[in-house]
């Protein structure tokens, strides 16, 4: 994924098209926030990108959006990375995936984010993104 992203982003597409949205699933989230930094590394030492409007890690803020199932580890990289793009994902029907206990798994990794955050990553980001709309009444998990 990480390749992939960084293809698409030196490309250029997101900036000639700054309302171009970009899911980027099956690749978890580890490796975001480590482009996020070398990118404008890139740009302060090449030169490459310049003429852009924006920041290369403001592009990928903007245009981008990240999958990760139940990284414990790396959710802590989520305000570096920008809780409104992160999505979760369940990987149905591979071998990872989490389905039919998403809800389960999800209260062990991430029990601990505020409740906000959750929303933002298990619905409300994916049904933005998507153009999807959310159900007026949200049931608990028990």
């Amino acid at each position: 994924s990480l390749t992939a992203c960084a293809e698409w982003l030196w490309s250029g597409y997101p900036v000639r098209f700054p309302d171009l949205k970009i899911a980027m699933s099956e690749g978890g989230i580890g490796w975001v926030a480590m482009l996020l930094d070398r990118l404008d590394n890139i740009v302060d030492r090449s030169g490459y990108g310049l003429g852009w409007d924006l920041r290369p890690s403001e592009v990928l803020r903007r245009n981008f959006w990240f999958c990760t199932i139940d990284d414990p580890s790396t959710i802590e990289t989520r305000h570096r990375i920008g809780v409104e793009n992160i999505m979760v994902e369940v990987d149905y029907p591979h071998g990872d995936s989490t389905w039919p206990d998403t809800q389960s798994v999800i209260a062990e990794a991430w029990g601990h984010l505020p409740a906000d955050e959750l929303r933002m990553m298990c619905s409300e980001n994916a049904a933005k993104l998507y153009r999807h709309p959310l159900p007026d009444v949200v049931l608990p998990l028990d």
